[in-house]
């Protein structure tokens, strides 16, 4: 009845089992439902891990079954939280997609069907970026991954952006949550969002990619390494994925001239992504590369969420925090 939410048949008799006879230990247990003591044993470690049993305050030693109520609660938080996590992979793989073809051409660059154009050094990618800005007629798409932008990025692409907005072209762009303590680079979205362009921050970004007039995107080869290359995909399949990850974490981000917003139990959407991080195990390299800050930025995060779930390890928060409701029910 309960497979749905992560019990299988012999959890759920000896949690049921817990519920009607609370003070039945493993050997009466295993006599109420019908399986051996090793089997409940087995149970209850799964029970425990799910939080649906805890150590009883008035038995010592003892085990008491969380009221069903708390229970299917807890059950279903965790699964909302996978449901977030798995959402995530989805969008991460779909830019992955896009590297995958770029890498596939690079290996075979005969075939004409692909329609992906190689773009090696970081003079080649600027100077096709500037002829296909000309040709733009209606849109740019553009996620920017990088936290804080470099004075070298944001001199290039002004007057590229100056002239997209000159002729009436509509610019959305995504920044990271991390690129509002940036003066340079708030100051470069100011100045974008004063000539027209929309300006939105997100807690974290798959990939940075540049979609013109939804019939081109550009993204770069490497992720680790964005000069070194890039590639320019023209397939109508992949256009329309790449369309669809855009439109998804613009709904979701907020518009840079707002305060970012906490959500009912007090966390930022950084604060919210770092703790989904945390909950799949990233280590702090690993988050503070997805969120464009130092691995120490990371680590004070990851150490105020611990301390205020009450936990002592990364384990503990991930599973206080399913408990609590703190996971995001989307990404």
């Amino acid at each position: 009845m309960l497979a749905l939410l992560g019990l299988d048949d012999q959890t759920e008799q000896v949690y049921r089992a817990m519920l009607s006879e609370p003070r039945a230990g493993v050997a009466g247990l295993a006599e109420r439902v019908g399986l051996s003591e090793e089997a409940v044993r087995s149970a209850l470690d799964t029970l425990s891990e799910l939080s649906l049993v805890r150590p009883s305050y008035d038995r010592r030693g003892e085990l008491r079954a969380v009221s069903p109520d708390i229970g299917m609660e807890i059950l279903l938080a965790r699964q909302q939280a996978e449901l977030a996590a798995q959402q995530q992979r989805v969008d991460a793989s779909r830019a992955a997609a896009a590297q995958l073809i770029a890498q596939y051409a690079d290996l075979r660059p005969d075939a004409e069907h692909l329609e992906v154009e190689q773009l090696i050094g970081l003079d080649r990618v600027r100077d096709r970026l500037a002829t296909l800005t000309a040709e733009v007629r209606t849109e740019v798409l553009t996620l920017a991954p990088d936290g804080a932008q470099t004075e070298d990025n944001m001199r290039a692409s002004r007057p590229l952006n100056e002239a997209l907005l000159g002729r009436g072209v509509r610019m959305r762009t995504v920044y990271l949550d991390s690129a509002r303590n940036s003066a340079a680079t708030v100051q470069h979205a100011t100045w974008l969002a004063e000539h027209g362009g929309e300006v939105r921050t997100a807690p974290s970004l798959p990939t940075r990619m540049i979609v013109m007039d939804r019939s081109r995107a550009v993204l770069p080869v490497s992720s680790d390494d964005t000069s070194a290359g890039a590639v320019v995909l023209t397939g109508n399949g992949t256009l329309t994925a790449l369309c669809a990850l855009f439109e998804s974490i613009w709904q979701t981000a907020a518009p840079l001239g707002e305060t970012c917003r906490r959500d009912s139990q007090g966390l930022t959407p950084q604060e919210a992504n770092v703790l989904l991080l945390l909950s799949n195990g990233h280590t702090d390299e690993s988050i503070a590369k997805r969120l464009g800050v130092s691995p120490r930025t990371a680590r004070r995060i990851a150490g105020e969420l611990m301390e205020r779930l009450g936990a002592r390890s990364r384990f503990e928060a991930g599973v206080r925090a399913v408990q609590r409701g703190w996971l995001p029910s989307t990404p």
